[in-house]
């Protein structure tokens, strides 16, 4: 199977039953402290691909 097959293959119960057990694992409470860290995390990726950008242009001339 290739990736796109696998992600075609998922369906609307086997994300409920991942959201299930996530919710067993974390618990309600800490899910929302890991959305604003992964939130957090992935803005300081962006700011960060975003400085690098200029850089690669300057060495290119």
């Amino acid at each position: 199977m290739t990736i796109a097959n696998i992600f075609l293959a998922i369906g609307p119960w086997q994300i409920a039953i991942v959201v299930l057990v996530v919710l067993l694992l974390f618990g309600g409470k800490k899910i929302p402290e890991l959305m604003r860290g992964l939130g957090s995390g992935i803005k300081e990726f962006k700011d960060a691909s975003k400085e690098d950008e200029p850089t690669e242009d300057k060495k290119k001339e």
